[in-house]
């Protein structure tokens, strides 16, 4: 059965034809109405959400199905210690297609390889957050007119930011995109996105801390907050919660065109005064999020009809090896097949098939 765990999950041609139909969506909604008549959307979400959970459940609804589903982890049998697989092989008798989210880094992979429906992958942890980077992909496609021959920055939290994460994943199958990540040097891009997605791919980036020198080349500026939520210590994050503050001043020396993203929620770094700013287009953010999460629900369906075969991922198991990361779900699921994709055999660099996390084997 495929899912959407991972953006790579999709090809570009199949992002891009998700796309049209977004915006096809857009400009013919009655057409859609009733193409989910009779099936229902399970929304798992373990962690609080509003834009997330509430995108899923209009954009199920405006196609004509049902939700169901809960909004918390203590709502539900997790409470009562089921497993993530055992919760996955139960909604799948009651739902067609399922959207989890999950504090645990792989939860939503897990949940794919035990459902007999389509997962959807709704954000694990800090790691992936597939269906908010095809809401940015179309924001991005809707207001430059394309993906390719841009400069894109990414501010905030980079070490945790998910959607950061897959957006720039995203980014790297299309032409000539040039990367700026501005950070706090606590807050800085992960290791294995730096390497393994931005040096693979060949992609021209730059690593700063200083927001308005970047601003003037920039055709993207996607901010983040930084996440009270993802740090272990209290104290780091009141230190580092307010590195960045986008104002009506730092914007002055920006393109006339630039595109401003969010993922949101909003804390304060963006002035509310920059909301009535022509470039400010995170509130627009929100209204692309239900209409590509209506063109994926309609296409996993078609799929899970039989139209389209499903692709196996890659990964091997290594029974020697166990994944370090306390946010993976390998730390809590329980009989989890220790699953690693080998990325450097000479240096016997392995990463986590559910996390991402680095291991040796040598």
């Amino acid at each position: 059965m495929r899912s959407l765990i991972d953006i790579h999950d999709f090809s570009v041609e199949e992002i891009d034809k998700l796309i049209e139909t977004a915006n096809d969506i857009i400009a013919n909604p009655s057409k859609y109405a009733e193409k989910c008549k009779g099936k229902k959307l399970a929304t798992l979400f373990y962690e609080p959400s509003t834009r997330t959970r509430l995108s899923f459940e209009a954009a199920m609804m405006e196609l004509g199905g049902n939700v169901i589903g809960f909004s918390e982890a203590s709502s539900s049998s997790a409470a009562k210690g089921e497993s993530v697989a055992d919760t996955a092989k139960v909604m799948s008798a009651y739902a067609d297609i399922i959207a989890m989210r999950h504090p645990q880094e792989g939860a939503p992979y897990v949940a794919s390889r035990n459902a007999s429906v389509p997962v959807i992958n709704a954000g694990d942890g800090g790691h992936n957050h597939p269906t908010q980077t095809l809401t940015d992909l179309l924001t991005i496609s809707r207001e430059k007119g394309r993906l390719d021959n841009l400069t894109v920055g990414f501010c905030g939290d980079l070490k945790y930011g998910r959607t950061v994460h897959s957006l720039i994943a995203a980014l790297a199958r299309y032409k000539n995109v040039k990367i700026v990540l501005i950070s706090p040097s606590e807050l800085t891009i992960p290791s294995y996105v730096r390497y393994e997605v931005l040096n693979k791919n060949g992609m021209e980036y730059v690593e700063t801390t200083d927001l308005e020198g970047a601003m003037p080349s920039l055709d993207v500026l996607y901010m983040t907050r930084i996440q009270r939520e993802r740090f272990e210590e209290e104290a780091d994050y009141e230190r580092l919660k307010d590195s960045y503050i986008l104002t009506e001043d730092k914007l002055k020396r920006a393109k006339s065109d630039l595109a401003i993203l969010h993922p949101l929620p909003r804390v304060n770094e963006i002035s509310v005064k920059v909301d009535s700013d022509p470039r400010a287009c995170y509130f627009k953010q929100v209204h692309n999020g239900k209409y590509i999460r209506m063109a994926l629900i309609l296409q996993l369906l078609l799929e899970a009809d039989g139209v389209i075969a499903p692709e196996d991922r890659n990964y091997m198991l290594v029974n020697k090896l166990s994944c370090g990361n306390k946010r993976c779900i390998t730390q809590t699921e329980q009989e989890l097949d220790q699953l690693f994709k080998v990325t450097d055999p000479e240096a016997g660099i392995c990463r986590c098939v559910y996390c991402e996390a680095k291991v040796f084997t040598k």
